[in-house]
């Protein structure tokens, strides 16, 4: 029976668990080299610091972290930007859709492109922000919305499909 020794098995869940980790890395390496960017590689800035603190929070590495704000401060680095998007998902719940990118028309494609996958559209700017409150970098819901059942599985299938994204760094719902 090759290929069923305790190294392979090992050796695949490490694989998968690296993945995700690399996924999570990267998009925190993004939020850091903006926040980088913009108090000038000051880690004591609120902004930055907020960020250095949620890579700690998930063990991100110190290294990565300090390319992360040296990549930031560089001259070379590409302006990246924050986007936000907003839209309604399933059972009329309010979504807000944010991201940090280097190309808004790529990034609104993807946006577009898992909405449409989901049988969901984009809203009209402000449409669905009213339902929230900014507070910092996070968005809290004024008001809730109920869902059923079947409604809330296919809220959390959206919601694990803009995870994907390499752009999108929160999503935000106001659903129960």
């Amino acid at each position: 029976m090759s290929g069923h020794n305790k190294w392979s098995k090992i050796k695949h869940k490490k694989a998968a668990t690296d993945a995700q980790k690399s996924k999570i890395f990267g998009k925190l390496a993004r939020l850091i080299a903006v926040e980088s960017k913009k108090a000038g590689g000051d880690s004591n800035s609120p902004g930055l610091r907020l960020a250095i603190d949620k890579a700690k929070e998930v063990n991100m590495p110190k290294d990565n972290i300090d390319r992360a704000v040296a990549k930031g401060t560089s001259a070379d680095t590409a302006a990246l930007e924050s986007v936000v998007y907003e839209a309604y998902g399933p059972g009329g719940c309010a979504l807000i859709i944010t991201g940090l990118t280097d190309s808004r028309n790529r990034t609104a494609a993807e946006v577009k492109h898992t909405l449409s996958k989901n049988g969901l559209e984009l809203a009209a700017q402000g449409s669905a922000l009213w339902a929230f409150e900014k507070n910092g970098d996070e968005y809290t819901a004024k008001s809730t919305v109920p869902l059923s059942e079947s409604d809330a599985q296919k809220l959390e299938g959206v919601i694990e499909a803009f995870g994907e994204l390499e752009d999108i760094q929160d999503v935000f719902t106001n659903a129960e």
